[in-house]
């Protein structure tokens, strides 16, 4: 149902209103239960993973390119116009072709996330959209198979996380914990191992850590700023280390969750 408007004003589009403001954009998405999509392929794995479009917006000379996307529901609407209105709508100049409001699913709860798991990530209050999206890019691509986020954690999908992550945040099966350090126990009741990325006093090199090719581990991921809180590293089963040179101590968290999921996807290849 195309929609064409001249009215950034318009209330059929508040969803899109003010969406460079992250503040506000929380507390409207959360309100209403829904999050944004931006660009073809990112939409495109939203709705194949199973999300429910609300409506879609875009400039006219998109249409076509969208058209098997949004095609799909007729009842749908599809909100276009030129370019400088949807700019004065949103805040921004729309570059990727088109957005798309979607109902936020439901999460589903850790059990359900942690069924047939061998390889977990946990992120630990990982507040920079651009590193978490990137984490749940490098998740989806290097073979781990679920990832919790703890409550003090940004939001995975947020529009520049969902960006950043290439839309992958729909392929890797993924939850909220609700209290942590305690999640830890769970982890450990579903019988998984656990090891923190931390500079400490006794940490082992990745490469030489006994991570159990076979069995299950989860890999805990901490803060860009102060790292793990000393709560979770007296809980955890172990902590490892990423060996460097350079005079340099660490990685970028986003990086470093690359570099060790690369390692245990190498291990299991050769289990």
């Amino acid at each position: 149902m195309i929609i064409r408007f001249e009215d950034p004003q318009d209330e059929r589009l508040r969803d899109y209103h003010s969406m460079t403001d992250v503040n506000l954009r929380r507390a409207l998405e959360t309100e209403c239960g829904l999050f944004m999509a931006e660009s073809f392929n990112v939409i495109d794995r939203a709705l194949r993973s199973g999300c429910r479009p609300r409506s879609f917006m875009m400039s006219e000379k998109w249409l076509e390119k969208f058209a098997p996307l949004f095609e799909k529901d007729p009842s749908v609407p599809v909100f276009v116009a030129s370019e400088d209105v949807l700019e004065q709508t949103t805040g921004f100049h729309v570059h990727r072709g088109a957005l798309a409001a979607m109902h936020r699913p439901e999460l589903p709860t850790v059990a359900e996330v942690l069924a047939g798991a061998r390889t977990v990530a946990v992120f630990e209050d990982i507040v920079d959209h651009t590193n978490l999206g990137a984490m749940f890019r490098s998740a989806a691509a290097l073979g781990v198979d679920a990832v919790l986020v703890t409550p003090s954690s940004a939001d995975p999908l947020y529009r520049r996380s969902i960006r950043v992550s290439m839309g992958t945040v729909f392929q890797v099966p993924w939850t909220r914990l609700e209290a942590w350090p305690h999640g830890l126990d769970v982890l450990r009741e579903h019988g998984f191992t656990s090891y923190a990325l931390a500079l400490e006093e006794g940490s082992v090199p990745l490469q030489d850590a006994e991570l159990g090719p076979g069995g299950k581990v989860a890999f805990i991921l901490g803060t860009e700023g102060h790292g793990l809180k000393r709560s979770t590293l007296s809980r955890v089963d172990g902590t490892i280390i990423i060996p460097m040179s350079g005079g340099v101590d660490s990685l970028n968290v986003a990086a470093a969750s690359a570099v060790v999921f690369w390692q245990r996807q190498a291990e299991l290849a050769l289990a």
